[in-house]
């Protein structure tokens, strides 16, 4: 699937839902689904900077597809950033590079998070490109 696929995905699962308890409640349930980091992962090098709690992201190449996992110590930080794995991980760099994160807007995520949630959710999309940016250089 395309990246614009998952996201369209996500966008249509969201909106099943009739208010913003109900999403919270399937984003804690996405949580609980995400691919963990390895322990020897959570190391300062990984943790996302400019997040509220604690969140690390590790990204490994994999043929010319980038897998993330990660972790957080907070439930709904977990579940934001299982939802960014699930839309951005087994794609290729550029395409992450690329990529457009308008569906954070249209599930109406941005909107419902506290001002330093929200910092923190660009900060995790501010990784995830930038570990993209690095893997493209190494295919060049």
């Amino acid at each position: 699937m395309t990246i614009e696929e998952v996201q369209n995905e996500i966008i249509d699962e969201f909106s099943m839902f009739e208010d913003w308890e109900e999403r919270y409640q399937y984003m804690i349930d996405l949580g609980k689904t995400l691919p963990l980091i390895d322990e020897k992962y959570k190391t300062e090098d990984n943790i996302i900077k400019g997040c509220q709690s604690k969140v690390w992201v590790h990204a490994d190449m994999e043929g010319d597809k980038i897998n993330f996992t990660a972790d957080s110590d907070a439930i709904i930080t977990k579940g934001i950033i299982a939802i960014l794995i699930r839309a951005f991980s087994n794609q290729h760099p550029k395409n992450i590079i690329e990529a457009n994160t308008d569906f954070i807007d249209k599930i109406g995520l941005k909107e419902h998070l506290s001002p330093t949630r929200a910092n923190g959710l660009v900060s995790m999309i501010k990784q995830i490109k930038l570990y993209a940016i690095a893997y493209q250089t190494q295919l060049n």
